[in-house]
């Protein structure tokens, strides 16, 4: 059995939350100049190079790459070996948030109540996913989520029946009704099978990996590329003026459903796809 102290997650979590805003990944800064190289509009050239600046500014004074610092959404793979000392895990967890957010001088975007929109003054509380996994370690993922790209995921029940010409449909779809929206170019992670909240979760954990990292099943990576194909012919483009880079890539998980289910959600994520690790 292995020890792992609160306060040691406490400030982790407050650093990671600033890592998440301020650095952007390698993978996403790749992607910007993979399409950049190949964008045909020249004001869709001129905004992936914005984006590409802007991301080197923000790593450079450690200052937020976007005014949205998001949602603070905490993937934890807790190791069913590890035992948590010093308080409650859930609350350093949201201290780690508030110091985070508070000293990083980050944008507080949470109200307490969602009909009443009074701030929380301090981004908390944060949204906690928890999976307890085989081993001795923690592993902590913080994944910054703007309202902008939220606000245009989606979920659908279809019918069976409508196979993968419906998946692809309702993937589109939702990309199409979302526009220039969600601040593209954006991260498509697509979930499909489980239940209703189950392809929700896997949409929104198909958003962590990295960009390029295909589907470990051979007709589901084939799906991602031709719904990627499919969503870069709509013609939105950078920040919806047009050109072909809509999305950076498409991210399917799939899970077991029930016969006479197939569920389909999609989480959108915009150019800033943030996320950052630790394992302690």
């Amino acid at each position: 059995m292995r020890t792992i102290n609160t306060s040691v997650i406490t400030e982790n979590v407050a650093r990671l939350c600033q890592e998440a805003n301020f650095n952007l990944g390698h993978d996403v800064m790749e992607a910007f100049k993979k399409a950049q190289e190949e964008e045909i509009s020249l004001t869709g050239k001129g905004i992936l190079q914005d984006l590409i600046v802007n991301a080197e500014i923000a790593c450079e004074e450690q200052a937020p790459m976007c005014q949205d610092t998001g949602y603070a959404v905490i993937f934890l793979e807790l190791g069913q070996d590890v035992r948590i000392e010093g308080g409650d895990l859930y609350e350093a967890i949201n201290e780690g948030v508030r110091k985070g957010y508070t000293e990083g001088y980050l944008r507080k975007s949470i109200v307490g109540h969602p009909l009443e929109r009074k701030n929380t003054g301090d981004n908390t509380p944060a949204v906690i996913h928890t999976k307890i996994v085989p081993g001795d370690k923690l592993r902590i993922i913080v994944a910054p989520k703007g309202g902008g790209s939220e606000n245009m995921s989606a979920i659908k029940m279809l019918r069976p029946a409508d196979g993968v010409e419906g998946v692809k449909k309702f993937v589109i779809d939702t990309v199409k009704a979302a526009g220039p929206n969600p601040c593209p170019p954006i991260v498509v992670g697509v979930g499909i099978g489980g239940t209703f909240e189950k392809a929700a979760m896997l949409a929104k954990e198909a958003l962590l990996r990295e960009l390029g990292e295909k589907s470990k099943y051979p007709d589901i990576a084939k799906l991602e590329e031709e719904l990627l194909s499919e969503i870069n012919k709509l013609g939105i483009g950078p920040q919806g003026l047009g050109g072909k880079t809509t999305a950076l890539g498409v991210h399917i998980e799939i899970y077991a459903a029930h016969i006479a289910s197939l569920p389909v959600a999609v989480n959108l994520n915009c150019h800033a796809a943030r996320h950052k690790e630790v394992t302690l």
